[in-house]
């Protein structure tokens, strides 16, 4: 279903925004370098990787003068409106096709008033986690504030990541923790003793993918993880990334059983590590890291990357191969205008300045 109101109009279903696309001439191709802001990876989120009662609300801005157009996906749900994000998402942020428009300027403006105009009044808005050095975390913080919204922004997590523009592997091994080194050539040295083992990196769409997304199921179901909340979320995301191209999905088997799989995404230079888990009881192999060994070596040298991403958290074992880190954030506007979004409000920023430092 398509609304149009005052420069901007609404979706249900991306299959109608991609037709609205194509009929207005914009090249639905042409879409950001990040995989977090395609609309393939917000199809496959909407379809498996929500709940069912959440409702589906695509905004879409196009600059006819330009060619190009942003459209920020939202969902309705018990918390109220926020952005088609959740515990699968690394990062949030409009898909854009075409140059992504500077902050202060009109389609973001555009979009925070067709928010502000909608009825029934949405009292609170949260959109997380971003990018802070983004165009579209600047543009619509500051868009929102103009339309009238009470807006503050909020930590979400620690993201690791390298940048190793030019880099080859050779290069950059000799970089890492001499304790992780050291740990990788006992752990092949220990599997080298117990039989054949090898790593395969299935990245195509091709009679072996089925057979890839098996073994990556059962080493998460057998690993420490925590069941997956919708089980197809992620099978549909590796045939989603190997139709697209962005695929690297890595498997070590010992003696021909699949005991470490990893998930990786890469897209226009970044390799993004998603996913990654290891079956009890082959801790002692190091099959995790002789892995990610594996796949960042495919990553520098075949892929020629320019930066590795670790994307949610902090945990320990991402610094040993990262070298830098950077915080994703959320941003969060209150319409005051109704009783909800001025109490929000109210309890927000007072909760803030409690837990602000003394000085």
């Amino acid at each position: 279903m398509k609304i149009a109101r005052r420069g901007a109009d609404e979706f249900d279903r991306f299959d109608a925004l991609q037709a609205a696309l194509a009929l207005h001439g914009v090249r639905a191709e042409a879409q950001p370098s990040e995989f977090f802001y395609t609309c393939a990876w917000f199809s496959n989120l909407a379809q498996h990787g929500i709940e069912a009662n959440a409702g589906l609300l695509l905004i879409l801005v196009r600059d006819p003068n330009a060619g190009s157009a942003l459209c920020l996906p939202l969902q309705q749900t018990t918390q109220g409106l926020t952005g088609l994000s959740n515990y699968y998402s690394s990062l949030f942020g409009p898909v854009v096709w075409g140059q992504p428009p500077p902050p202060d300027t009109a389609p973001w403006r555009t979009l925070a008033q067709h928010l502000r105009q909608r009825q029934p009044r949405e009292p609170v808005l949260t959109l997380s986690p971003m990018d802070t050095e983004s165009p579209s975390y600047r543009g619509l913080r500051a868009a929102l504030r103009q339309a009238g919204y009470a807006v503050d922004h909020y930590r979400c997590f620690g993201n690791w990541y390298v940048r190793v523009a030019g880099q080859r592997f050779a290069d950059y091994a000799p970089t890492l923790p001499s304790a992780l080194r050291n740990s990788i050539a006992r752990g092949q040295r220990r599997l080298t003793r117990q039989g054949d083992w090898n790593v395969r990196i299935q990245s195509q769409p091709d009679d072996a993918l089925e057979a890839a997304i098996a073994a990556f199921v059962q080493v998460y179901q057998q690993s420490w993880k925590q069941a997956e909340p919708h089980p197809e979320f992620v099978p549909q995301l590796i045939r989603t990334a190997a139709a697209q191209g962005w695929l690297r999905l890595g498997t070590l088997t010992l003696q021909g059983r699949a005991i470490a799989a990893q998930l990786w995404l890469v897209k226009d230079g970044k390799a993004s590590i998603y996913k990654l888990a290891y079956v009890e009881g082959f801790a002692r192999y190091s099959a995790g890291s002789i892995l990610t060994h594996h796949l960042m070596q495919h990553a520098l040298d075949v892929d020629q990357v320019h930066e590795v991403d670790y994307l949610t958290g902090d945990d320990a074992y991402k610094r040993d191969w990262m070298r830098e880190r950077r915080e994703r954030r959320g941003i969060v506007a209150f319409d005051l205008r109704t009783t909800k979004g001025l109490w929000a409000a109210g309890w927000h920023f007072c909760s803030k300045l409690r837990k602000a430092p003394t000085p």
